[in-house]
């Protein structure tokens, strides 16, 4: 006779331990003897999202709800499943019957904290991460969630705040190291070097911790002018950060080639006709953000954030499940499709997003990968604009090295090693050549150097091809009061400044193999 009982402390006892593959095959067994047991679907439900396989996720946490829909873990994690599959409108529905819901742990309200983020409604996340921290001040990754939160708000001085206390309850929680780092320009005064140095230095670090702590150093060390010392600390962080991540420069020189072979033909008859979309793009860390903040400070547009709606509605009228850019099987034999009915389905989603649904106003997808979907979004929306920021080739490769973007993010792979970033901007050059060769005029390429020197001719010249006309707000780009969840939340709450530009050049040394492979490929570094 088989032992439920023990087999549900078995579960249990393997969900406290985090081991997903054996939650997996005891829920499993446990389901075919209790197909109505809330619980056991939830337990499983979560284990699939943490093996990564969200559709049997959804469908098991969705039952979970359906056997027992008065507790808000079961609705939150519902939500939050849901707006990692791109399904806003019911994760938000999902999220605000959690919350709705009496009592509510500070476990689930730092779950919607987190859906509500990936949703854009960041005054509902941070008043979820604000009510966690609360109920446990005690508990360092609150403390922490809640100041991320409050950084996306601007409010950085009470960040810095939670950070600190963060830190206090636990001195190893590392990424608080790095966030405190990047929030302030760090001065003799300020600077934590000593503290860095010293955990550093502590046996057996975790690859979280080296990959934090180095690159918390070469942020302060570069703020203090210590160039040498900080180029070193930044190597080792991103090499620590590479670890466990399977990746060669050839899987993107695959896709790349891919995107070419695939391009659409440049006819515009059949895509659809709205003109409400505004693409901002370019690779990340070239002032995409800055453009966000300085259009949508204009009446007539609003901002959606970075979505992943464009590829994922190509996918769904294609046919194919697997994102375009993830390799050739998603590329390669694309063809014609239904362009018109593409763009139904992005601007269901994106309306909604930019909160616009219901009227016809402009709005701005600031997702900086959509440059690999340039001609296909030529294609989709005829009369949309598409605006492709650009800045120096070294600049651009050195501001990607040094940002630690999300590891679980596959775009930015080659992020961890110079020499690959160098590789991918050639690769970025060639495909936007390609995009202007087969739709010309469709992209205004603008200059992150000549924006930031000359920001309200730059400002008028793109307005001016939006179809739109000069507003003042528009200068102010600083006071726009709109959340912003990019790794350039602290910069663009500054007024304009210059001292980005040509930063590579306290790197000349280090940097001097990067310009070789650049120079080789025919792009100019100065």
């Amino acid at each position: 006779m088989i032992d439920h009982t023990r087999q549900r402390h078995q579960l249990l006892h393997a969900f406290n331990q985090r081991d997903w593959q054996q939650v997996h095959a005891l829920a499993v067994a446990l389901l075919g003897f209790f197909p109505y047991d809330a619980d056991v679907h939830f337990i499983a439900g979560l284990a699939e999202l943490e093996r990564g396989q969200l559709g049997p996720a959804l469908q098991l946490l969705r039952h979970a709800f359906s056997l027992d829909q008065q507790r808000p873990e079961f609705s939150a994690n519902l939500a939050r499943a849901l707006s990692m599959a791109g399904a806003r409108h019911e994760a938000m529905v999902m999220a605000e019957l959690a919350m709705g819901s009496k009592p509510i742990g500070p476990a689930t309200l730092d779950i919607l904290g987190t859906v509500y983020s990936n949703l854009n409604a960041h005054d509902a996340a941070l008043d979820a991460f604000r009510q966690a921290a609360a109920l446990a001040p005690d508990h360092a990754p609150f403390r922490y969630n809640l100041a991320t939160s409050l950084i996306d708000a601007g409010a950085l001085d009470e960040a810095e705040r939670e950070i600190d206390a963060c830190l206090s309850l636990n001195p190893h929680f590392w990424r608080a190291h790095l966030t405190l780092a990047h929030l302030q320009q760090q001065t003799p005064v300020t600077q934590h070097l000593a503290r860095l140095e010293s955990l550093l230095a502590e046996p057996l670090l975790c690859t979280e911790a080296r990959a934090s702590l180095h690159l918390a150093l070469a942020k302060e060390h570069e703020d203090l002018g210590n160039y040498a010392e900080s180029f070193d600390h930044l190597t080792a962080g991103k090499k620590a950060a590479r670890e466990g991540i399977q990746y060669s420069i050839k899987q993107d020189e695959a896709v790349f080639a891919a995107l070419e072979r695939a391009t659409p033909s440049p006819g515009n008859v059949h895509g659809h006709q709205s003109s409400e979309p505004i693409f901002v793009f370019g690779m990340p860390r070239t002032g995409t953000t800055l453009v966000e903040r300085i259009l949508s400070r204009h009446p007539e547009i609003r901002s959606a954030g970075e979505l992943p709606d464009f590829s994922i509605a190509l996918r769904q009228v294609w046919g194919n499940d697997r994102p375009l850019g993830s390799g050739l099987a998603a590329i390669d034999g694309i063809g014609e499709i239904d362009w018109r009915r593409v763009g139904e389905l992005y601007l269901s989603r994106a309306r909604s997003a930019a909160g616009t649904v219901g009227r016809e106003t402009h709005f701005i997808d600031k997702l900086p990968h959509n440059f690999l979907y340039a001609g296909f979004i030529a294609k989709t929306f005829p009369k949309a604009k598409l605006i492709c920021l650009r800045r120096n080739p070294i600049d651009t490769c050195l501001s990607n090295f040094r940002q630690l973007f999300a590891r679980k993010l596959p775009y930015y792979n080659y992020s961890f090693d110079l020499l690959d970033t160098g590789a991918y901007y050639v690769m970025f050059n060639r495909l936007m050549a390609h995009w202007r060769q087969v739709f010309p005029g469709r992209i205004l390429e603008i200059s992150y150097e000549t924006l930031v020197s000359q920001q309200r001719v730059t400002s008028r010249q793109i307005l001016e091809f939006c179809g739109l006309q000069w507003n003042e707000l528009c200068m102010d780009f600083h006071e726009n009061t709109l959340p912003v969840a990019t790794a350039s939340a602290v910069q663009v709450r500054s007024k304009m400044y210059t001292t980005a530009v040509q930063r590579w050049h306290r790197y000349r040394p280090q940097l001097a193999e990067l310009c070789t492979l650049l120079e080789q490929a025919g792009i100019s570094v100065e």
